[in-house]
């Protein structure tokens, strides 16, 4: 009997590791399953394409790669010479414009004063000759508010508040019209997406609190949840020359949850965290009754 005992509480300790184990490994799992988290978040930020309007030659690079600017910064300089002398050609076409519907207007101001010794048709002729001046006034008129626009457009800005990244351009550089010449961060619009399985979505909802940690630090930024996306592309389907749905003819019995995009806003960003465009971040939504007792507790602080 004395040796069945120690027997027996080997047993007993191997069955209490047993059942603690499977605990705890039901409870990891249940969390992996119901939890709404995933490693499968970025930081995200609007791009400015910062392109030019006109064509020219750049006399003048204002800023760095890396920079900090702000709203309305002077960032490039194109070919502003060139410019002028069409706004000096704008201006010399409306001296001409001008001077040619003074003299028309005096040719019809001297027919209405003969009267009937003028023929019906010179007369017309000479009221057609006004109508026609006085389009090509409002002709060269209109060239040179277009060329004070192309010169105010010479000098590019910045339109909004960022940094200025993949600056690839230099004095003496051509840019054609329409062609982006540096991409401009806006930091107000950081993010993060966190692309959570559709299976987890059902714990998803707008307001919630989210934990954010970027791959490589360890201190954690808060958020909630902003908004989740409205649509993702359909990998099984296609369009047709005739408009018909083109659906694949394949199904994978083995089916994986799709991934959604859920937007999240940064509450709270701790110090020494750079938020970079592209970053990996692990992001775990909280459950309701966590987000609750977060959110009194702020209340009685």
């Amino acid at each position: 009997m004395k040796s069945l005992l120690p027997l027996l509480g080997r047993y007993a300790f191997t069955l209490a590791i047993v059942a603690i184990a499977s605990l705890v490994a039901w409870q990891a799992w249940t969390r992996y399953e119901s939890t709404p988290w995933t490693r499968d978040g970025r930081v995200r930020a609007d791009i400015v394409r910062v392109s030019t309007d006109v064509g020219g030659l750049v006399t003048q690079v204002a800023v760095r790669d890396n920079q900090r600017v702000e709203v309305g910064q002077l960032l490039l300089v194109l070919d502003r010479p060139r410019i002028a002398a069409t706004i000096a050609r704008a201006d010399a076409a409306i001296a001409e414009a001008r001077a040619a519907l003074e003299q028309a207007r005096k040719e019809a101001r001297r027919d209405i004063a003969l009267g009937d010794l003028v023929a019906t048709e010179a007369r017309e002729q000479n009221v057609a000759k006004v109508k026609t001046a006085e389009a090509a006034l409002k002709r060269a008129e209109a060239d040179r508010h277009v060329a004070r626009v192309d010169m105010q457009r010479t000098e590019i800005r910045a339109t909004a508040s960022g940094i200025i990244t993949n600056l690839d351009i230099h004095a003496g550089d051509y840019l054609a019209a329409g062609t982006q010449a540096m991409a401009l961060v806006d930091t107000a619009s950081l993010r993060i997406e966190g692309y959570f399985e559709e299976t987890k979505l059902h714990h998803v909802a707008i307001g919630d609190s989210a934990r954010i940690r970027l791959m490589g630090d360890n201190a954690e930024i808060t958020g909630h949840v902003e908004s989740i996306a409205a649509a993702i592309a359909d990998d099984q389907r296609d369009e047709t020359g005739n408009l018909l749905p083109k659906v694949a003819p394949t199904f994978s019995w083995v089916r994986l949850a799709q991934r959604i995009p859920v937007r999240i806003y940064i509450d709270r960003v701790p110090p020494g965290v750079r938020l970079i465009a592209g970053r990996t971040a692990s992001v775990e939504i909280l459950p309701a009754d966590v987000n609750r007792v977060a959110a009194s507790s702020r209340s009685h602080s």
